[in-house]
């Protein structure tokens, strides 16, 4: 039996992702300050470049599916992080089980964060997962409520073929790196106003709780990055951390990550939860859900 916790080629692929959606999102967030005409021809511009490769791609799909053995390599290129969400940007490929269980997790981590708690993917092997709740939630005499009530039935609603969903204890998270990015679904929260980029202290952090989901801000000049407010190692808020030349040290367990990033410092498997952030005409807007 294989677990995704497993470390295997795709933790490189998974931090690729991770570092070049990172990219794209700074660059939104130029982007952004720039006057109207400016952003409409990028818009333009990008959106020939994404006609140009969906068109291609939905070509060379075309091609391949008659070569029986181009359709099996196909597929398993599609299993790759990078590949997948590409095409999963031009809406080529469907959701991936992962994804939809980040969905479903994601559907319920509000609720528990309100109680200062979250829940983790440790084991994937369909028709089985594994999950565990942190923080607060963890070992909880109502966590075996929440369970049944919120995380079994938001899990079997999106993925139908997970039949057992059983609680644990302990183990690590499972990566699910570049799944609650923007290329992971075309399904995401408006973007909301949260702060002007003067309340972020350049070289350092804002902290906000948004709905009952706890978000850390950071900027470094005109550029600002978003991640949830929960060290990636035990879910614990990072925000009375220090924070040093962008590295912000978990108060708890003294995981160190990068704040330009969400990279870790620490434990090379581990790693912040981004989410999206632009600026525009000096307020900082955030999307709470991917």
């Amino acid at each position: 039996m294989r677990t995704e916790r497993e470390p295997d080629s795709r933790d490189h692929h998974g931090g690729q992702l991770a570092g070049l959606l990172g990219e794209i999102e700074q660059l939104e967030t130029i982007f952004a300050t720039w006057d109207q005409a400016a952003r409409d021809a990028v818009n333009a511009y990008r959106g020939a470049l994404d006609a140009l490769h969906r068109t291609a791609l939905r070509r060379l799909i075309r091609i391949l599916r008659g070569e029986p053995q181009a359709l099996a390599a196909l597929k398993h290129a599609a299993e790759d992080d990078i590949v997948h969400a590409v095409l999963r940007y031009h809406e080529l490929v469907r959701p991936s089980l992962n994804e939809r269980l980040e969905g479903a997790l994601q559907s319920v981590r509000p609720v528990l964060a309100s109680h200062g708690g979250d829940v983790d993917l440790v084991t994937i092997d369909p028709p089985r997962i594994e999950v565990r709740f942190t923080g607060t939630c963890d070992g909880c005499a109502a966590s075996t409520l929440t369970f049944h009530a919120g995380v079994k039935k938001a899990v079997q609603q999106a993925c139908p073929e997970i039949t057992e969903v059983i609680q644990v204890r302990d183990g690590p998270r499972v990566r699910t790196t570049g799944l609650a990015s923007p290329f992971a679904s075309q399904t995401t929260s408006p973007w909301r106003t949260v702060c002007t980029l003067s309340d972020i202290p350049d070289q350092s952090i804002h902290a906000l709780d948004l709905d009952g989901v706890p978000v850390l801000l950071f900027r470094r000049g005109a550029l600002v990055t978003c991640f949830l407010d929960a060290c990636g190692h035990l879910g614990y808020q990072l925000h009375n951390g220090n924070v040093d030349a962008g590295v912000i040290t978990c108060p708890h367990h003294g995981f160190r990550y990068d704040l330009t990033n969400g990279e870790c410092l620490t434990v090379a498997q581990t790693q912040l939860e981004r989410r999206s952030v632009r600026v525009t005409a000096g307020l900082v807007e955030v999307r709470i859900t991917a």
